[in-house]
């Protein structure tokens, strides 16, 4: 018997195409991910900092222990969790989750919190911290082993959400995680939204401790650089704002998030445990601790650039992302009833026109011209602090991949119609 009651379903089975490489992805990168962050942020405490030495150095396992990291990171865990649930959000009634297999949808009223609110929260503590005399630069020494410590949970969880995905329904099930495979569908997720009562474990770590990790991460790295120089630099001020605005913008637009592929479609497994509590908070901020040993001179031409180049990156992706949200919302609203659509045989219509007629996915090309204005202000004598636009240049490539086979599976000769109309994906005129 289960913890619902129930005995587990070994029942349901899909033959649907395994993704990221099938077994010998599932079996690689839960390896190789992990080992590529720590020694991502080892190179960029070192002088070198150079992505092309061979063979790779990584990190000794003294460095990785420290017996102040798990409780940081566990304490700060248990932060959020309480936040998740004070009474700080808002009702509404909103599509939760597919049921696969009766091919509908659930529909009701959720308790759905803000994570801004965690956010304003995490400030607030960190300016406390700082008016107290903590020593928040000491964040730098302690990235290995909160990064080892992050991983090491990153496992647990995904172990523990694998064995209970056994005593769920199958119509809680994710139509691709539950392939018989044991080695891949542990590292894509076999169940869908798992909760502990109204806890939505996937809602949470995708919006929460990783996200905000990350800002104060990012912060800590600040305070090291006032520690050693005096004052923070401005290309340090830079990368901490672009990113914190990126964070606050997310926390904000949460409601969106339950849009998502991640969350409409993927399971919760190791994938994304590990991207939500590791790979966000100590890979996407890469170029802060870079600047720490590192530092850069910006003229205020330089900076005045890649300013404007974050705010138009920003305004294309939220002015396309909020059009989507709101014509997936209410199609009859003034803002969206001016464009025009394409119908589909599932009743709904695609958007061929507004930011949605640019490119097919004009949010990525947001999201890109973000990433390179965080990466600029380090300057071009290195390759590492570029990591970040490069890896998420490949993901969303491949991700945009994803939501065409997606959408050709769904909306058939209509999508055609669409792509006819709008030929290029991300970048216009090039691809």
């Amino acid at each position: 018997m289960g913890l619902d009651g129930k005995a587990p379903n070994h029942r349901l089975r899909h033959d649907t195409q395994k993704e990221f490489g099938g077994t010998l992805g599932a079996v690689c990168i839960p390896i190789f991910l992990p080992l590529t962050v720590l020694f991502l942020i080892g190179l960029s405490r070192s002088p070198e900092a150079s992505v092309l030495q061979w063979p790779p150095s990584l990190p000794s396992y003294n460095q990785l222990l420290d017996p102040l990291a798990p409780v940081l990171l566990l304490g700060w865990i248990a932060l959020h969790i309480l936040l998740y649930h004070l009474p700080l959000g808002k009702v509404r009634n909103i599509v939760l989750c597919r049921l696969f297999l009766l091919r509908r949808h659930i529909c009701c009223y959720l308790f759905l919190p803000q994570g801004i609110h965690g956010l304003c929260v995490s400030v607030a503590l960190l300016s406390l911290l700082m008016w107290l005399g903590a020593p928040l630069g000491y964040l730098f020494e302690l990235l290995l082993p909160l990064a080892a410590s992050a991983i090491a949970v990153s496992f647990l969880l995904s172990i523990y959400l694998y064995i209970r995905s056994f005593w769920a329904p199958s119509h809680a099930l994710a139509l691709g995680g539950n392939t018989g495979n044991p080695l891949y569908d542990f590292f894509i997720g076999r169940e869908l939204n798992p909760r502990i009562g109204n806890f939505d474990l996937k809602y949470f770590c995708e919006l929460r401790p990783g996200l905000i990790g990350w800002v104060v991460i990012n912060f800590g790295m600040l305070m090291k650089e006032v520690e050693l120089r005096g004052s923070p630099s401005l290309a340090m001020i830079l990368v901490n704002s672009f990113q914190l605005l990126y964070v606050a913008d997310a926390l904000w637009n949460e409601e969106a998030v339950l849009t998502t592929m991640d969350i409409v479609h993927d399971g919760f497994g190791f994938m994304l445990v590990f991207g939500d509590l590791a790979w966000v908070p100590f890979t996407y901020g890469l170029q802060a601790a870079f600047l720490v040993v590192h530092p850069q001179t910006l003229t205020w031409l330089k900076a005045v650039f890649i300013l404007l180049l974050n705010g138009m990156g920003y305004y294309i992706f939220r002015k396309s992302n909020s059009q989507k949200n709101q014509f997936r919302r209410d199609p009859t609203h003034p803002s969206v009833t001016g464009l025009e659509t394409i119908a589909t045989a599932t009743g709904k219509r695609l958007l061929v026109s507004g930011w949605w007629g640019f490119v097919r996915h004009p949010n990525y090309l947001g999201d890109l011209l973000m990433a390179l204005a965080w990466s600029l202000p380090c300057g071009f004598s290195h390759l590492l602090p570029y990591f970040y636009v490069i890896y998420f240049t490949v993901l969303l490539v491949h991700r945009e991949a994803r939501d065409e086979r997606q959408c050709k599976a769904k909306y058939g000769l209509a999508w055609d119609a669409y792509c006819r109309r709008v030929p290029y994906r991300i970048f216009p005129f090039i691809y």
